[in-house]
Order: C-alpha cells, then sequence, then structure tokens
C-alpha cells in the first residue's frame, strides 16, 4: 500500500504493511486531491498506488461501462440525476477530475443497486435494516479487475427472482404513467348484465393497463368478460375480489397507475436493502400487509398461511426486521407483555380483583400470588410489581404453538384461539406479534430438515400439554418485511394497501434522492 499523500493539509491514508513513499509525481499529487473528499475511493487508489484505471484508451471500456450502468439506472428504479450522466460524458478521462468523477460514480452506482438508494430507518423508524454495501475499495478493486467491465458492473443487484419480476414489472409499466384526465363516475355498482354509457370507458382504462382486450358485441354492456378483467384487476390490486366494479375499484382505477409504478419502485428499494441475506437459503417470510407468511427455500415457495399482524396504532404496529427462528414452543404459556398487563388489565383488576380470572399473578420469582393478598388499587403502571400469566390450554391467547426468534421488541409467531379473524381480507388486529393460521403445518415444515418425523415430533410434545421447547437445527432466518406490491410464484405481481404508511415514507425518501415517477417514461 502506498500512502496516499496529504491533500488540502489533510491525510488521506497511510501505509501500514511497507513504508510510506516520500515523493510523489504531479499527476499522483492532483489525483490523491481530487479523490481525497471520498474516502472509500481514496482508499482504493491508496491501495493501488494512485494508478488511474479510467484514463487512456486502454480504459475505454471501464468508461463505457459506467455511462451505460447510469444512462440503464432508470431499470432498478433509480434516479439518473444520482449520477451526473451528462459531466461524465463531458469528463476528460486523462485529468485526475475525471478519474475521481468515474470512480465516485460508479461506486454510488453500485452502492445504491446493491443495498438501496435510501437508509431504512431514515425512511421509517419501524423498519429496522441495516442496508448492506460493500467496500467502495473492494468494489472498484474487482471492476478494475473484471475482463469484462459492462457485464460486471450491470450484474450488480439483487439475483433474487422476486426482485427480477419487478424489473419485469417497472419496464411494463413505463409510459402508462400520466394521471387519468377523465375520472369514472358510475352511479353505484356495475355488476354483469348492467348496461351504462360510461361502461366503455371502463373497459378502456382497464385495456390502457393490460387487464382487458376483448371488444364485446354491445360496449355498454358489463359482461362476463369484462368482470373477469375487473376481478384480474382486484387481485393485482390488493382488493376485495368479486368481479363487481364498485366505489373502492374505481376509486383505485381513478388514480391511474402510478400508485402501481410507486409500490414496484418502494419495493425494488426494500428487495435492495435486503441484499446482507442469503435469500436462497431456507427462510420464512413475513409480508405484513399482504397479511401472509411462507417458507422459501432454494428461491421456491414451499409453504404459506394466512397471518394476523399488529393493529394500525402507532404503538401496536409489527416492526420490520430478520433474525434468526431458534424453537418450536409447544404447549406456550403466556407471559403477558408489561403493556398489556398495565394499560389493559390492571384497570379492570382495580374495579375487579376477579378480572381476567385465566391468567395467574406472578411475581419476580415466577411464583403465583392469590389475589386476595394483593391491593390492586394501591398501584399505578409504573409501581405495580406483578406480572401476569396464562396457563398452556386450547385457549391461551398464543395457542398451542408459538415460533421463538429473540429480539428486542418480543415479537414471536404464534397460534390463537381467534380463529375467524382470518377469514377477514384485512388481518391487522393483533398488537404486534404475528398469528398464524396453520400453525401446526408450520411447525411441521419447520421441523422436517431435522427428523423424518416431523409430524410425530410435533404431536407428542402435544400430547403432553405441558410446554416443552423444540430446538431447530439448524436456525431458520425469519424476515418481518413490508411490500405492497410482491411477485407471486407464478410471477406475477400483486398489489396491497399501505396499511402503516410506510411506504408512503420510504416513497418521499426516494423522492428526496432524486426519484421522480416522470422519470420512468421513455
Amino acid at each position: 500500500m502506498a500512502a496516499i499523500p496529504a491533500a488540502h493539509g489533510q491525510g488521506i491514508g497511510a501505509a501500514t504493511a511497507v513504508a510510506p513513499r516520500l515523493e510523489f509525481s504531479r499527476s499522483e499529487m492532483e489525483l490523491a486531491s481530487a479523490v481525497s473528499a471520498t474516502p472509500g475511493v481514496a482508499a482504493f487508489y491508496g491501495d493501488n498506488g494512485l494508478q488511474p484505471i479510467f484514463g487512456g484508451a486502454a480504459a475505454a471500456a471501464r468508461r463505457e461501462a459506467v455511462i451505460a450502468a447510469v444512462e440503464a439506472a432508470h431499470l432498478h428504479g433509480l434516479p439518473e440525476s444520482r449520477y451526473r450522466v451528462q459531466q461524465l460524458r463531458d469528463a476528460d478521462p486523462d485529468s485526475a477530475e475525471g478519474e475521481a468523477l468515474f470512480a465516485s460514480v460508479a461506486v454510488r452506482y453500485m452502492h445504491d443497486v446493491i443495498g438501496g438508494a435510501v437508509g431504512p430507518s431514515r425512511a421509517d423508524r419501524q423498519i429496522y435494516r441495516t442496508a448492506v454495501r460493500p467496500a467502495a475499495a473492494d468494489l472498484l478493486r474487482d471492476f478494475a479487475a473484471a475482463s469484462d467491465p459492462r457485464a460486471f458492473i450491470l450484474a450488480q443487484g439483487p439475483s433474487d427472482p422476486r426482485y427480477g419480476a419487478l424489473r419485469d414489472a417497472l419496464a411494463q409499466r413505463s409510459g402508462l404513467i400520466a394521471p387519468v384526465d377523465a375520472p369514472l363516475a358510475p352511479e353505484g355498482l356495475w355488476r354483469v348484465g348492467m348496461r351504462d354509457p360510461a361502461i366503455p370507458d371502463l373497459r378502456a382504462r382497464l385495456a390502457s393497463i393490460g387487464f382487458a382486450s376483448d371488444l364485446p358485441v354491445d360496449p355498454s354492456e358489463y359482461d362476463a368478460s369484462l368482470a373477469d378483467a375487473v376481478l384480474r384487476y382486484q387481485q393485482a390490486a390488493g382488493l376485495p375480489a368479486d368481479g363487481v366494479a364498485g366505489p373502492q375499484t374505481i376509486r383505485q382505477l381513478n388514480g391511474g397507475p402510478d400508485w402501481q409504478t410507486r409500490a414496484i419502485l418502494v419495493a425494488m428499494e426494500r428487495m435492495r436493502w435486503m441484499s446482507g441475506h442469503d435469500l436462497t437459503a431456507r427462510h420464512v417470510w413475513v409480508n405484513i400487509p399482504e397479511f401472509t407468511a411462507r417458507i422459501y427455500e432454494n428461491g421456491q415457495q414451499v409453504f404459506q398461511t394466512r397471518a394476523v399482524v399488529g393493529k394500525t396504532d402507532s404503538n401496536m404496529r409489527t416492526p420490520e426486521f430478520s433474525d434468526e427462528m431458534e424453537y418450536v414452543v409447544v404447549n406456550p404459556r403466556w407471559n403477558v407483555p408489561r403493556s398489556i398487563t398495565v394499560k389493559e388489565y390492571l384497570p379492570r383488576l382495580q374495579k375487579n380483583r376477579n378480572a381476567v380470572a385465566h391468567l395467574d399473578v406472578v411475581d419476580g420469582r415466577g411464583n403465583v400470588i392469590s389475589r386476595d393478598r394483593i391491593d390492586f388499587g394501591r398501584f399505578t403502571a409504573a409501581s405495580f410489581p406483578y406480572r401476569m400469566r396464562q396457563k398452556p390450554s386450547d385457549d391461551n391467547a398464543l395457542g398451542l404453538v408459538k415460533f421463538i426468534f429473540p429480539n428486542q421488541w418480543n415479537i414471536y409467531l404464534h397460534d390463537t384461539p381467534t380463529k375467524h379473524l382470518f377469514g377477514q381480507s384485512v388481518r391487522a388486529y393483533s398488537h404486534g406479534c404475528v398469528r398464524i393460521g396453520d400453525p401446526f403445518d408450520l411447525a411441521r415444515e419447520l421441523l422436517s430438515p431435522q427428523t423424518s418425523d416431523p409430524r410425530g415430533m410435533f404431536q407428542r410434545a402435544l400430547a403432553t400439554q405441558n410446554e416443552r421447547w423444540l430446538k431447530l437445527e439448524p436456525f431458520v432466518p425469519v424476515h418481518l418485511v413490508y411490500f405492497t406490491a410482491m411477485a407471486e410464484p407464478d410471477g406475477q405481481i400483486r398489489f396491497y394497501k399501505d396499511i402503516y404508511g410506510r411506504d408512503a415514507r420510504v416513497w418521499d425518501a426516494l423522492s428526496n434522492a432524486g426519484l421522480e415517477l416522470a422519470a420512468q417514461s421513455d
């Protein structure tokens, strides 16, 4: 490693394994000064002895590769304005400033396409993710060593097929983002067999976004083919799907396709935030706004079930994070979270000491305390010294099984006795944890890699009627994610309501980074 000389009075690099150089050429000094503002780039040139990689005819392929990548940034839903495209075209590649420009833009583009253009937690405080990006020096070293620099830089970004499906969907919507000039305005509902002079407008609107094509004999009739087109649109948009064009469906159509484009752009950014995880490995994937939990293995879905997630109240929303699932707990006790104990149960106990009789009151050592010995009225929420706990049973709030991945938010997956909620289309009813529609099947699927009889292993633990902890070997990654646009196994994109408003905040962050819908059209 050559020591980079001081620039503007500041040293920006130093040799470690070898003695620093004491003399530098004028061109080396100029390059050191030009890259000094970008420490990661400066580190690369410190390692390579201040040798340019973009100057001269021999490096033309590298320059062309960078320009080609940033000109195609919109294909990844990234704003070209971040990459100084015109400056690259006009730059003198043999100058120190030109070298520094190409290097810094190449790094920024690769960092953005690999780990995202905005910081997850800066977009929303309940997104607990850290974007993982390779060191700038490592990226430049690998780029400089690539036999085909264009192929190298264009290959950066998520390889997950769900990201590829989002890219394809974004490309298909290019040019379809203009606002709707003439909103549809039906009176009441449109159903099969009805006629209305405005129905051709509905058909045209659906055709413009790829959901209707065949013209009927009577264009003003709401026939079966139009009902099918409406049904498919409702499914794609995350609406109740009945093939009837009602107020909710019309409002969505009147919003134009830009809402879908925004959802796709945000989803692509979210997929880039996942780049630090091996998504080809077996993992649990809980998509919060979809109210669905899945298991993926080798890129293929192997299990799916409905889920209930946190309420939309700001303090009950299910957070976004990743962890490792360690245990399947059969016949679990429910240790009531303190927030629920003091906010919901203590006021009831102060009115009637026999309230919530299905719960035990326990002290700090876990001993059950008789309610007759406690004067509940003398305690406040802050001073209440007891905990509350529910024994294993069919009526336990956690049902008969829970899935543990220890985390600071005390979030886990679990069974529930309130099965009727899984029949709702919007399933945001919990205090933050995730309730699972088919918990026994999920348990057996999670246990299957470690035993030839996962059903028997689970049933034996269940039959004890006592709490049993089954350790997963190996632990299983679990990702609590928030995608309002997501690729189905068939590659089709489905859209879901932004129940917590998080996508709106991520979109605002992307807009502040330079992204505009108009930039996506040809």
